[in-house]
């Protein structure tokens, strides 16, 4: 297929659009001029990308998914998948923080057009969105996307722990975030937080998503972060305590994430690209190794021996399926998806998020000890791979025990 590219990108080959081979290219071209390079560094430090962010405020990447009429790219949901999974081929940690920034637009923008509102719904978030594409495109903003508590909540089957309550011109807002990512590197942190009702019980319907700005009296940061991988991703403890953050911030309208929520489940697909990410990057060390043909490193061939070629083939058989569940699931993604839709983006899901580190681990197995030395990237995939299938709301066990009962149960049924 000629796809217009002189590269194969990390989603494969299909026929792309002009704005998707233009984002490929400088996401490709980035990837492989600063954000390789100074990967080891963010990891060895577990210190956050400031100096590949700056790289994707110049580039306009930060404003990707901002409609065009509010200045930004106009990126629809395939194709920031597409250029995820490219940024995620070079740099994990600066693939998925970006995710988190992305989303706020995302959610607002594209996705949150295709769910139902009221008239005064739709007229309210439309002028308070305003406001936060405006901070992006002019200010080069950063918004984070903080959702883990340490309970059920992120995985929408509790309300969240944190609480929003109304109060004159605005809301106060309580509570705890854990493995927030960008945390202390963002402008606003757009939090998933329950609406505190006086007399009713909390329930997930009442949701809020609300950015607080990261200068916020009674916003902290703490804890230490010295995890597995995914370091440069910074993701410690956020707490708010009395926070106050105006009607100008919220990110949604009442109630309407909860909506969101049931409307797109594609909008919880968007960490798998980076993951996609890795596991083409696995796969491509693993082949310039075997050839000797690594940048820095003996000119050794390994490729002459069958259990490598047999190793490599089945790495190439697991990626192209990756890629083709996942290329269908983007291309499928919409409000209020079909059974068989939603059962195939969860499979993609759960493709991706396994099969990033099966890669890696068969990218470890074969190229053999030498290949695993700090000064090569394939020890930090391996790590970095490792914790995909753990990030809610959708970890492994979550699909699995999404995808039998989905199967076994239409809506609304019950065993008697």
């Amino acid at each position: 297929m000629n796809t217009g590219l002189d590269f194969t990108p990390a989603v494969g080959d299909m026929a792309f659009t002009p704005l998707q081979r233009e984002l490929l290219t400088v996401a490709n071209r980035l990837g492989r001029e600063k954000f390789a390079p100074r990967a080891a560094q963010w990891d060895r430090e577990a210190s956050f990308p400031f100096a590949n962010y700056e790289d994707l405020r110049e580039a306009g990447f930060l404003r990707l998914c901002v409609p065009k009429d509010h200045g930004g790219l106009g990126a629809d949901y395939p194709t920031y998948m597409m250029v995820a999974a490219e940024v995620g081929r070079f740099c994990g940690a600066t693939a998925l923080t970006w995710n988190m920034h992305i989303c706020s637009t995302m959610w607002t923008g594209v996705l949150a057009d295709g769910i139902p509102m009221t008239e005064t719904q739709r007229a309210e978030h439309a002028a308070r969105r305003e406001l936060h594409f405006q901070r992006i495109v002019d200010q080069g903003a950063v918004y984070a996307q903080p959702f883990s508590e340490g309970s059920a909540a992120a995985a929408g089957r509790a309300p969240f722990g944190t609480t929003a309550k109304k109060v004159d011109g605005g809301w106060r807002i309580n509570g705890r975030k854990i493995f927030a990512s960008l945390s202390g590197a963002a402008d606003y942190y757009g939090i998933l937080c329950t609406e505190d009702v006086e007399g009713k019980d909390p329930d997930p319907r009442d949701t809020m998503y609300i950015s607080v700005p990261a200068t916020s009296e009674g916003l902290s940061i703490s804890g230490d972060w010295d995890p597995l991988g995914m370091r440069g991703t910074v993701s410690r403890n956020l707490t708010f305590k009395d926070v106050f953050v105006s009607d100008a911030e919220q990110l949604m309208p009442r109630g309407i994430y909860f909506v969101g929520a049931q409307t797109w489940p594609a909008m919880f697909f968007t960490l798998a690209p980076t993951y996609l990410g890795l596991a083409n990057a696995a796969y491509d060390f693993t082949v310039k190794y075997l050839r000797g043909e690594v940048e820095g490193e003996p000119p050794v061939k390994r490729r002459q021996y069958p259990t490598k070629q047999i190793a490599v083939a089945q790495m190439r058989l697991q990626l192209e399926g990756m890629k083709a569940l996942f290329s269908r699931a983007i291309q499928e993604a919409r409000p209020n998806p079909g059974k068989d839709e939603k059962l195939r983006l969860y499979a993609a899901h759960h493709a991706v998020m396994e099969g990033a580190n099966d890669i890696a681990r068969l990218a470890i197995r074969t190229c053999g000890g030498q290949s695993m030395m700090k000064h090569l990237p394939l020890e930090r995939l391996y790590r970095d791979s490792r914790c995909g299938s753990l990030m809610l709301p959708w970890t492994a066990e979550l699909i699995v025990d999404r995808m039998g009962r989905e199967t076994l149960y239409e809506p609304g049924e019950k065993d008697a």
